[in-house]
């Protein structure tokens, strides 16, 4: 492998090769990384002015300043390159599988007497592990058919033959049930342990046609001895793998070792079902969504989900079923798509579980939006409103100890919160600690610009206080002559009392109702904003009444200064140059003598 770095300008020059490329932003961050058979061609493709490229790839060519490649053998190569690189570092405009659950295995230990138990955690050192299984259910089936037939210990103990040796161990009850054969007390030697061992590796690699021949041949040996007892009972471990292998058995057992992959997408998204089968029977089905980033084809989508699900399962398959054809063979990597027999069964299977759970999202989308149209038409229900307020706006103001007065404004649309749309607001025209003037201020500000730019009003006015603070905000409504227009409310905090304007009683709402914690949430959503702004107002003022105290700093000056540095820590560090190119060489020749004269003070 090699690897160079190139400008964009430079990608005429990029091999002919195999390779993966990398994109880097101008901030050096790792934006992209693709694959390509002929990387001169590929990122060729995306400089082309005359190709078309969609609005979301040019977007990214844009940021691109620098571009890295490395070169492989063959694009299955470059698959597994991406493939690493992509999970390692998850750049922004590339395609993620939207799956953030830690799998189980099953761990089959490096000591004397291997144990075998379920972790959700990889420690190589520890032994091998087996999986992920795609559930615990899975899982819990594969362990709990190796420990009904073969008898391999559960319990912790050090078996290592000197502490055997010291005769410190006692036969457990798993012995007496015939579960263990006894090893801590030396009752079986080590040799025949893992004779056992042998047979449930395979198992947990998914061959059970090893273990199958094993106990017949051992049951056919047994009665010709004419140990019938131990021969039945290798009957019965026989039948329970058969038993097994006809509950997973899918396709016809000839079928060995091989992957399905399918895909079906919409706009937005893809859905991909994933299906490991080994002697025709289904070892691992898993389903992933994966969120289009630059309006990808479903065959890129397919590549790529494919070659992460199967690093993730440890896939050592021969062959992969495809539900579509790839527009060019990947040399090693047997792609086929059957039209016929048993292996087109398990693509149509495949595509079942896809389309089912593509629909299972949809379903999700809906009950979620269904969830929230519910909490917006109990708010309207239990306030009796006109309309569904689907646009509700509140107000809060904040003034600790009656320094740096301030209000907020927060949005929510359909029961959601629409930051983009939140307010803050200094109040300009109250002097002290007046929270029903401050609250008719800002009412007012904000209804007038809404006014002004010819913006809808919102369905519901919720403001946060009692009868006072309620009262102030209908005042500003009158004042632009529009109250009556939309409803207007005032929830106090210690009940949770809502007051309606010209009412002296409050009403309450269920405290299980969920239009209630709507309520709730827009109100402590409309202080927090409040209270975040406040300490950025109060800190920076401190920030400014300390510089404006040294001689040539004027209110102008302390406000350029903290823009630019943030702090007056940050500005106490900086070079007498850089001050200089914020706010001229004079004024930064006295702030620099100041900080000398004032340091350690």
């Amino acid at each position: 492998m090699q690897s160079s770095s190139f400008l964009p300008t430079d990608h005429l020059t990029l091999p002919d090769h195999p390779g993966v490329y990398k994109y880097f932003n101008e901030e050096n961050e790792l934006i992209y990384v693709g694959k390509a058979k002929s990387l001169r061609k590929r990122v060729g493709s995306y400089f082309n002015k005359n190709a078309g490229v969609n609005l979301k790839t040019r977007k990214m060519v844009k940021e691109i300043r620098r571009i890295e490649i490395t070169l492989v053998n063959s694009e299955f190569d470059a698959l597994l390159l991406e493939n690493n690189l992509i999970k390692k570092s998850q750049p922004k405009y590339n395609i993620l599988l939207r799956d953030d659950k830690t799998y189980p295995y099953l761990l089959l230990t490096k000591e004397n007497f291997p144990q075998i138990f379920p972790t959700r955690k990889m420690i190589p050192r520890r032994g091998t592990y087996y999986g992920p299984f795609a559930s615990v259910k899975a899982m819990n089936n594969v362990l709990d058919l190796i420990r009904e037939l073969f008898t391999i210990r559960t319990c912790k103990l050090d078996l290592s033959p000197y502490k055997i040796a010291e005769g410190k161990y006692k036969v457990c009850l798993e012995y007496h049930i015939g579960n263990c054969q006894g090893p801590c007390v030396g009752l079986q030697n080590e040799s025949d342990y893992n004779k056992d061992l042998e047979h449930a590796k395979h198992i947990l690699k998914g061959n059970l046609g090893l273990a199958k021949s094993y106990f017949k041949q051992e049951m056919q040996i047994h009665a010709e001895n004419l140990e019938f007892e131990r021969a039945h009972k290798l009957k019965e471990k026989f039948e329970l793998l058969e038993k097994y292998q006809a509950k997973s058995l899918i396709a016809s057992p000839s079928i060995n070792n091989l992957d399905v992959c399918t895909i079906v997408s919409d706009e937005k998204n893809a859905y991909v079902n994933f299906m490991r089968v080994k002697n025709g029977a289904m070892i691992t089905s898993k389903n992933v969504e994966l969120k289009k980033k630059l309006d990808e084809s479903d065959e890129e989508l397919l590549l790529t989900a494919l070659i992460r699900l199967q690093d993730q399962f440890q896939s050592d398959a021969e062959e992969v079923l495809l539900n579509i054809e790839l527009s060019d063979p990947i040399e090693g990597l047997n792609v086929f798509m059957p039209k016929i027999g048993d292996k087109k069964k398990l693509i149509e299977l495949s595509l079942k579980n896809a389309l089912y759970y593509k629909k299972e999202k949809a379903l999700l989308i809906g009950l979620n939006q269904d969830k929230k149209d519910r909490v917006i038409r109990q708010l309207q229900q239990d306030l009796s409103l006109p309309e569904i307020p689907d646009h509700i706006e509140c107000f809060d103001n904040s003034n600790i100890q009656g320094t740096n007065p301030v209000a907020s404004m927060v949005c929510f649309l359909n029961g959601k919160p629409a930051i983009k749309e939140y307010r803050h607001y200094h109040v300009k025209t109250v002097v002290g600690p007046d929270d029903f003037a401050s609250m008719k201020e800002i009412v007012g500000r904000r209804y007038k610009r809404l006014l002004d730019e010819g913006k809808s009003m919102p369905k519901l006015v919720v403001i946060d206080g009692g009868k006072g603070q309620l009262s102030s905000a209908v005042e500003a409504l009158k004042d632009l002559g529009i109250y009556g227009q939309m409803p207007i409310i005032g929830i106090a905090k210690r009940l949770e009392e809502i007051y309606f304007p010209g009412d002296s009683y409050p009403i309450h709402i269920d405290k299980k109702s969920e239009s209630l914690r709507l309520l709730q949430r827009i109100r402590d959503e409309a202080h927090r904003f409040a209270i975040t702004f406040h300490r950025n107002v109060r800190s920076k003022n401190a920030f400014g009444t300390k510089l404006t105290a040294i001689p040539g700093i004027g209110d102008n000056t302390a406000d350029k200064l903290l823009s630019h540095f943030k702090s007056v820590k940050k500005i106490s560090e900086a070079s007498e140059e850089q001050i200089a190119e914020i706010i001229g060489s004079s004024r930064a020749r006295h702030l620099m003598e100041w900080i000398e004269k004032n340091k350690g003070a």
